[in-house]
């Protein structure tokens, strides 16, 4: 951690003809709403939501720190962390008793606590009536706060102002700042969103340290300041830290507990330049059966004043170059999600989305680009879905859906066991036209379906009682989605050759393959010289061919009951 605490300037009242920017008017206290959540927290996002309604309400008022703290926030495989080294102190001295829970500037309100020896921690339902008593409260201080990043340097500075209005009971307050950072995609169990649900106003950092700095001067009339300067990381436990979206919360405590008052703020922006907006993501596509799909993008507008309008032209496979027109505003160090217009193409085993922007002050972020592979077909219609909850069967849901977004079948919930262990559910059996299918699971604890404590249960889907390849699963948190298409003009070639998956491409050497039964795989340049070949088994194999020149290459795949060829690109 960089950090730098300049000299805090302490003084009277006699200050009041100097430039400052906090009140020196009695004010009512604003509130605080620290809520300890967790991207494993069934219930966090009604808390999230209530939260926000109580922020919306007051939004000069309240403001909201978002604490990603014990189990529920313990990541599983895949999960991004969320926590920090400040979470569990602030928690453990609140007293939780469940999630979510939440304190309103740290403080015990009477018959509101969730634990039942006292403490600040609240439940959800209560957060909006001590919010509403706190703002009735006057305050003895005022706090303003103001922020600078340099966007080349991201250095993060930080002025705090606390004016007294009134005598503190104590004779040492502490100043804390919180470093938030907002619009994180991410996973949240009940949150029905997948791996994109929004967290908001979540702290990533403390820049005063686990409990605060001193303010020794806490008497009437009394005004202290101090900067404090921040360099902030590329990331935080591997999630980009995006100054974009970043904001701060100054208050001040009695000890290191009961907040009196405080404020927050957005920061403002140097060092940008003239015309520069990124390319900052491009969603991934999942495996397809439909010859037309919509992408969505992310931009960002690194520019230093707000972006209006910008041309975003994509393809598919090389093919016919797509401008879409984007228009908004979008202010300095934003961005946003851009959802394309359908985009009609030919499906290939492995396919590959290109988006560019036009060309401006930094062009290394202008192009991206994703992959994703054809869906696994059958040519049997008679299709069969086999469900077996654990002991939680209420917990579990399904649906599969046509290509056109109609449900054709659905089943739970279903009916919890009495012990811990595998409960097979009533076979369902279907006849479905050639079409696209997905096939969506959920379980609305957010543990899936599959654990050695409840029982390992799962789901597979069969064509004429043969599992249809990798249309089975279990382990998972809230959803699992699974797509597949009934096609009854392949013939077994065709049907086996589909199932050839191999990935990058372009590559820089190392390549994975999947194959439905041994084959022989052989490589050849564009002059039809032979430079690589070998046998491989079924299932995953890797091959490197980081020893070949930078060119394209032609692959083959040959087994008992299949050919294929298709091109790879080394670079």
């Amino acid at each position: 951690m960089k950090k730098t605490l300049l000299t805090a300037i302490l003084l009277t009242f006699g200050y009041a003809n100097s430039q400052t920017f906090v009140s020196t008017t009695p004010e009512n206290k604003k509130v605080i709403l620290e809520e300890f959540t967790g991207v494993n927290c069934v219930y966090c996002p009604q808390g999230h939501v209530i939260a926000n309604n109580i922020k919306n309400a007051n939004p000069n008022n309240v403001f909201l720190i978002n604490i990603h703290q014990g189990s529920f926030a313990t990541p599983g495989a895949g999960q991004p962390d969320f926590r920090t080294s400040f979470g569990n102190a602030i928690a453990n001295q609140a007293g939780i008793a469940g999630y979510p829970a939440g304190t309103v500037n740290r403080s015990v309100f009477t018959g509101l606590s969730q634990n039942q020896n006292g403490g600040t921690a609240m439940n959800r339902g209560s957060w909006a009536n001590a919010s509403n008593q706190t703002l009735g409260q006057s305050s003895y201080v005022n706090v303003g706060v103001q922020g600078v990043i340099d966007a080349q340097t991201r250095q993060l500075t930080v002025t705090v102002e606390v004016y007294y209005t009134g005598n503190s009971p104590v004779s040492t307050n502490k100043l804390n700042i919180a470093l938030l950072q907002n619009n994180t995609l991410g996973p949240q169990t009940g949150g029905n969103m997948g791996n994109n649900y929004n967290h908001q106003h979540r702290l990533v950092h403390m820049l005063t340290g686990q409990w605060g700095t001193d303010i020794t001067t806490t008497t009437s009339g009394s005004f202290y300041s101090q900067t404090f300067n921040y360099t902030i990381p590329a990331a935080y436990n591997n999630i980009p830290a995006e100054i974009g979206e970043m904001e701060f919360v100054a208050f001040v405590t009695e000890t290191q507990q009961k907040i009196i008052s405080g404020n927050g703020a957005k920061p403002t922006f140097t060092g940008l330049a003239t015309n520069d907006v990124k390319l900052k993501s491009i969603e991934g596509i999942s495996t397809q059966c439909v010859t037309s799909i919509s992408p969505k993008v992310t931009i960002q507008n690194m520019s230093q004043t707000a972006l209006t309008s910008l041309p975003i032209e994509y393809s598919i496979n090389s093919g016919e170059n797509s401008v879409y027109n984007w228009t908004g505003n979008l202010a300095p160090l934003t961005s946003t999600i851009v959802q394309l217009p359908n985009y009609d193409f030919t499906l290939n085993p492995t396919n590959t989305l290109n988006v560019s922007i036009p060309s401006d002050d930094n062009n290394a972020d202008n192009n991206g680009s994703t992959n994703f592979n054809k869906a696994v077909e059958t040519d049997q219609t008679n299709i069969t879905i086999k469900i077996t909850t654990d002991r939680y069967g209420s917990e579990t849901t399904w649906n599969l859906k046509n290509a056109a977004g109609n449900i054709v079948s659905q089943g739970g919930p279903y009916v919890d066991g009495a012990t811990n262990g595998i409960y097979p559910q009533a076979d369902v059996n279907l006849t479905l036209p050639n079409d696209c299918y997905t096939f969506t699971i959920n379980d609305s604890y957010g543990d899936g379906m599959s654990s050695p404590t409840y029982g390992l249960g799962g789901y597979q889907i069969l064509a004429n009682n043969v599992l249809i390849p990798g249309m089975s699963g279990g382990t998972f948190t809230s959803t699992d989605i699974r797509k597949f298409g009934v096609n009854t003009n392949l013939s077994v070639d065709d049907f086996n050759a589909s199932l050839i998956k191999f990935y990058p491409n372009p590559t820089n050497g190392l390549v994975n393959i999947s194959l439905p039964e041994s084959a022989t795989i052989t490589l050849t340049d564009l002059s039809g010289k032979q430079v690589l070949s070998g046998s491989y088994e079924s299932g995953e194999s890797t091959i490197n061919l980081s020893s070949l020149s930078k060119e394209l290459y032609l692959i083959n795949f040959s087994g008992d009951n299949f050919s294929k060829t298709d091109k790879i690109v080394v670079k």
